[in-house]
């Protein structure tokens, strides 16, 4: 187990000074605490606020006058205000030509009889009498309307297997009912090739490093090496400096 050494006398690694920035240089700026190195400009500040001459206590201008006055008194200028709209008159309300229906005079223009629906009386409730749109008016198209005169209708007719011109009574195959025959058989045929399987080339089965496994520049053997430097370790305080001695000349 370590244990902490204590020396017997103070020595100079026990005391350390403070470091660089310990001490600080002196501001340039101001007048308190200013550099002696340089030149001091002068300073001017604010004067204080003097105090009342008098004792006068009255109020500045602070009254202000009312709309339409002066220091001299009312102005005399002439005043306008909007008046409201006054309301019309009913009794010399003259109609205009939208008033007039010129349309409803009978005595002018003859008139057609008109006519309105009237209401469905009691009796008649549970009439169930069709009404003009249940019926239909019959189709002019075509032959067979019967309030019309048609023109002939034709029709196509269908094409019959039996007795036309394109009935075949011997049953001759056609063309296509012959398979084709291959040329090998009345010519000369040509070699036959085939894909096979591959193979396998023989070796050995091993596996093999590539170029990206070697480190050439890891070698040194045939080249110089330059001198290679690393950190040193932190000592102690209390370790004592090497000291070679000196010859005397």
């Amino acid at each position: 187990m370590a244990t902490e050494t204590k020396p017997r006398v103070p020595i100079a690694a026990m005391f350390s000074g403070p470091g660089p920035s310990k001490y600080l240089l002196p501001g340039s700026t101001g007048q308190r605490q200013h550099d002696r190195r340089y030149n001091v400009a002068p300073a001017y500040s604010f004067g204080g606020r003097a105090a009342k001459l008098t004792s006068d206590c009255s109020p500045g201008p602070k009254y202000g006058l009312p709309e339409g006055w002066n220091r001299f008194g009312p102005e005399g200028s002439s005043k306008y205000s909007l008046h409201y709209r006054a309301r019309d008159m009913t009794a010399f309300r003259t109609p205009g030509p939208g008033n007039y229906a010129n349309e409803e005079d009978n005595a002018l223009h003859y008139k057609a009889p008109a006519y309105s629906f009237g209401g469905r009386s009691k009796g008649f409730q549970r009439d169930t009498t069709p009404a003009a749109n249940a019926y239909h008016l019959p189709s002019v198209f075509g032959g067979r309307s019967p309030v019309k005169n048609t023109a002939p209708c034709y029709s196509q007719k269908g094409r019959s297997g039996i007795g036309g011109f394109s009935e075949d009574l011997s049953k001759t195959p056609g063309p296509g009912a012959y398979k084709t025959i291959q040329p090998d058989s009345y010519k000369y045929k040509q070699p036959l090739y085939s894909m096979i399987g591959r193979n396998t080339m023989p070796g050995d089965a091993t596996r093999k490093p590539g170029p990206g496994a070697h480190s050439p520049e890891r070698v040194y053997m045939n080249k110089t090496k330059a001198p290679d430097f690393s950190f040193g370790t932190k000592h102690s305080d209390y370790e004592a400096p090497l000291i070679v001695a000196v010859a005397d000349d």
